[in-house]
């Protein structure tokens, strides 16, 4: 039986949250470390938060873009001009640059970003519009009801057969 790696999937996605459960139930599915390391965390019932770890970067060192159903996160760390007073022995903060992209449900959008203590914070929110969302039908008994009509039918013509 052939294993399929869904993680990839799942971790660059926002707003599909049942299907890759039920997929990653179904197979292994152990996230590879990437940089930047991040946080796609569940803020209420149709909010969102990604977190990235962005340590040692600006907001000027980081675009966020949001197209169509993607999201994409870029940084590249400004060098400043002239010798620097010091001299770096060992460096193990990572500064170098990077592209992130996380593919978004339909009607997931970007509300917010912020960088505090480090941290890259994406708010997004999933606002599904009231002609998608669902709809009670109401019964009557005996008589037929018209829900949503763009023209209005006189009731009293009758077609000939």
């Amino acid at each position: 039986m052939r294993n399929y790696d869904l993680s990839p999937l799942y971790r660059s996605t926002v707003g599909f949250d049942r299907l890759f459960s039920m997929l990653d139930q179904m197979g292994n599915g152990d996230p590879a470390a990437s940089y930047p390391p991040y946080n796609i965390e569940r803020t209420g019932e149709n909010a969102y938060r990604i977190s990235i770890a962005v340590a040692g970067f600006t907001d000027q060192d980081i675009a966020i873009e949001a197209k169509e159903n993607g999201l994409t996160v870029r940084g590249e760390k400004q060098v400043a001009g002239g010798d620097r007073a010091s001299e770096v022995l060992y460096q193990g903060i990572a500064a170098r640059s990077f592209e992130r992209r996380f593919q978004l449900a339909d009607y997931v959008q970007v509300t917010g970003a912020s960088l505090e203590n480090g941290l890259l914070h994406i708010d997004l929110v999933r606002e599904i519009p009231e002609a998608k969302k669902p709809r009670l039908i109401p019964i009557s008994a005996g008589q037929k009801t018209v829900i949503d009509t763009t023209a209005k039918v006189d009731s009293t013509a009758r077609v000939a057969a």
